[in-house]
């Protein structure tokens, strides 16, 4: 497989003129197989633990957000990998199924604990980096869409009543956060001789009171109680004793035949959505230019996360990585145009070259700028 990186020009990359944010990064508006497509980031982590990536060719679509926690590590893995394994499985199984992404995100999450098994003793933090995973793989009309964590994925979707039409947000992916009570109910089932295994701490629920997400791919030291209360990990967090793993890798995956009624799909990490209801994200899509979209929604969460805490939006922009997280989290936005069918008569994403590739940077705030290229 042909993997094409395309390098942009500044102006495409981040803000023009004065008072632009130096932890944004954007690409405006390029094609995909059955639409345009608008990706933003912006960073608040000292280290960038978002990542993001498209990649198209000219019968199929991939995208991909990785809303990294604990580091940066999880999510660049998965940004190196999970592609690869869903080509691989796809090529073995002859097309896009459930059961090729089901196998790839078992392939990421296996490859990441060999990972964490060859480097813990040498960098003993690693056993409590993770990841959210959401993805979105279109071909021949249907759209699968994969996710582990509370990246989301929301559809806007036309609909008539009468002489009258309107555009409505349709959720596809579902929330893997125990602030959401049947997800409580759902860890707690699972672990019915654990009372404890969900505490509320911190003005938060948590699983063992340190994470909200009860999937994700890595947070090995909540999956195999070997990597807990170690010499080396005791440095690092306390120990947490469980039985049995007290989250999974397991995603949930819905599979939807696009119709002439769905317009547009908003791939993003969890900083968009704590700051934007579905409705206000589909709301701008719809009444806002497509060039530039998914910096306009970064743009407005920012606006929303400064409202917040008092803070004008033209000094929040001005605050440093790091401190940054204090006001939000880093934040992925992916907008796809959906304006014809995809165009592949077999619906086989494995005989399909990757024309291109889009990927997001790795660290903003360091990005090397070379000869006018980012």
């Amino acid at each position: 497989m042909v993997l094409e990186m395309l390098a942009w020009p500044l102006k495409s990359c981040f803000g023009d003129g004065d008072g632009g944010d130096k932890l944004l990064w954007h690409v405006d508006l390029k094609p995909h197989a059955s639409g345009d497509y608008s990706i933003a980031v912006v960073q608040a982590n000292s280290l960038l633990e978002d990542q993001g990536q498209v990649f198209t060719s000219s019968s199929a679509t991939y995208v991909g957000v990785y809303d990294g926690h604990g580091g940066p590590e999880a999510s660049r893995f998965i940004a190196d990998n999970l592609f690869s394994f869903i080509h691989k499985f796809a090529t073995e199984q002859g097309g896009l199924s459930v059961d090729v992404i089901r196998k790839a995100f078992d392939a990421t999450e296996e490859e990441f604990l060999e990972l964490v098994k060859r480097t813990w003793m040498a960098k003993p933090q690693i056993v409590s980096v993770g990841s959210c995973c959401l993805v979105g793989a279109m071909s021949n009309g249907v759209l699968y869409v994969a996710n582990l964590g509370d990246s989301r994925a929301v559809l806007g979707k036309k609909v008539s009543e009468g002489n009258t039409s309107s555009v409505v947000a349709e959720r596809l992916s579902t929330d893997h956060n125990v602030c959401d009570e049947e997800v409580r109910k759902e860890v707690a089932a699972l672990h019915p001789d654990d009372s404890h295994v969900v505490v509320y701490t911190q003005g938060v629920w948590r699983i063992k009171g340190i994470i909200q997400v009860s999937r994700s791919i890595g947070d090995v030291h909540l999956k195999k109680p070997e990597f807990y209360g170690g010499p080396l990990f005791q440095q690092f967090g306390l120990p947490v004793p469980f039985k049995r793993p007290v989250m999974t890798a397991e995603p949930s995956i819905l599979v939807r035949q696009l119709n002439p009624q769905d317009l547009f799909l908003i791939f993003a990490s969890d900083g968009l959505w704590e700051q934007l209801s579905d409705e206000t994200v589909v709301d701008i899509v719809l009444k806002s230019p497509r060039a530039g979209i998914a910096r306009r929604l970064v743009q407005a969460a920012l606006r929303e996360a400064a409202r917040k805490r008092e803070t004008r939006y033209d000094d929040l922009k001005r605050i440093d990585k790091g401190v940054r997280r204090h006001f939000h989290d880093d934040i992925t936005v992916i907008v796809l145009y959906l304006d014809h069918p995809l165009g592949s008569s077999t619906g086989r994403f494995n005989n399909h070259r990757v024309d291109d590739c889009t990927n997001t940077p790795t660290d903003i705030f360091s990005l090397v700028v070379d000869e006018g290229q980012c």
